[in-house]
C-alpha cells in the first residue's frame, strides 16, 4: 500500500516568514540520532531550543509542517535533556508518525550536508548558504553545491515464479535482500539496473519496470525500484558484497525487511502476483 508523500501537510521553504517567537517542530540530531520525549516519541515543538537548554551546533529552517514553522538543529553528545532521549531513526519509524519521519529524514540530510559543505570544494574558501535556495555558494569562486542526493536502484527479479534474494556482506543488510546498488555516471537507470545484476550474481536480466522511488535518508541516497524477469546465467555471486543467492518461493522466503523500505515493497509485490492462492 503506497505511504502518503511528504507534501501531504508539509511545505519547503528557504527563508522563515515569521518571528523568532513562533512556536515551531524541531528535528534534532546528535550525530544519526533524534531528540524525542521518552514516554510518546515526539519530536519537540516550542519556541526556541534554550526552553530545552539546548544549544545547537547548526540549525536550519526547514519549511512549514502543519502550518508551523520547522528547524534541523545538531547539538553535540553531552546534551539530553531530561524526559527526552536521542534515539536512532530507524527504529524510531515504527513509533513516531509517517509524515514525522519523512521530514525528519530530510532534516537528517541537511544537517549532514551543512555540516560537509562549509568549505569550498574548488577553492577552499568558507561557503554561505543561499537565500533563495537550498544551496551553498562560494564567494570567492561562484561554485554553487545543492544538497547531496545518491540515486540507486534496488530490483525484484523473478524466474519461474521465484524471487532472487541475496545476502550482503555490509551494514545492516548481512541478511538476504534484494539486488541493489548505486548509479554510475554517464548511466541510466535500467543500464544501473542490469550492471548491478551482473556484477553481483552474474545474471542477464529483461523487461526492466519502474515500481516507485522512496527518499533513504542513511545518509542520503534515493531509491528507485524496479522489477524484472530473469533472462539468462547462472548465479555467481560476487564474494566481495554478495556472499550468497539463491531463488526464493512465496512459500519459503526469508525474513522481511523492515517496512520501512521499499525492498519491503516489492517483496509484497512479488508474494501478492505470484502466490497460488
Amino acid at each position: 500500500m503506497p505511504q502518503p508523500h511528504i507534501y501531504q501537510h508539509y511545505q519547503i521553504e528557504n527563508r522563515p516568514e515569521h518571528d523568532d517567537s513562533s512556536p515551531a517542530y524541531w528535528f534534532v540530531f546528535n550525530s544519526s540520532q533524534l531528540l524525542v520525549n521518552e514516554k510518546n516519541s515526539e519530536i519537540p515543538f516550542l519556541e526556541d531550543l534554550n526552553e530545552l537548554k539546548l544549544t545547537p551546533l547548526r540549525k536550519i529552517y526547514l519549511g512549514k509542517l502543519h502550518g508551523h514553522p520547522s528547524y534541523a538543529a545538531e547539538v553535540d553528545s553531552d546534551q539530553t535533556p531530561q524526559g527526552m532521549i536521542f534515539q536512532d531513526l530507524r527504529e524510531l519509524y515504527p513509533l513516531i508518525s509517517h509524515e514525522i519521519y519523512l521530514v525528519a529524514g530530510r532534516a537528517i540530510q541537511i544537517i549532514n550536508w551543512d555540516k560537509n559543505h562549509q568549505y569550498c570544494g574548488k577553492c577552499g574558501s568558507p561557503t554561505k548558504t543561499m537565500d533563495t535556495e537550498m544551496a551553498k555558494i562560494c564567494p570567492q569562486c561562484g561554485l554553487i553545491n545543492h544538497t547531496r542526493i545518491s540515486p540507486a536502484v534496488i530490483t525484484a527479479i523473478v524466474k519461474d515464479g521465484k524471487l532472487l534474494m541475496a545476502k550482503h556482506n555490509y551494514g545492516h543488510y548481512r541478511k538476504y535482500g534484494l539486488i541493489a546498488g548505486f548509479v554510475e555516471a554517464g548511466e541510466t537507470l535500467e543500464e544501473a539496473v542490469q550492471r548491478e545484476t551482473m556484477e553481483e550474481v552474474g545474471l542477464q536480466i529483461k523487461n526492466i519496470q519502474y515500481f516507485g522511488s522512496q527518499p533513504w535518508p542513511y545518509p542520503n541516497s534515493l531509491m528507485l525500484g524496479f522489477t524484472a524477469e530473469y533472462e539468462s546465467g547462472e548465479i555467481k555471486v560476487d564474494g566481495q558484497e554478495i556472499s550468497h543467492a539463491r531463488w526464493f518461493g512465496v512459500d519459503d522466503l526469508p525474513e522481511l525487511p523492515s517496512n520501512i523500505s521499499i525492498s519491503r515493497e516489492l517483496i509484497e509485490w512479488y508474494m501478492e502476483n505470484y502466490s497460488q492462492d
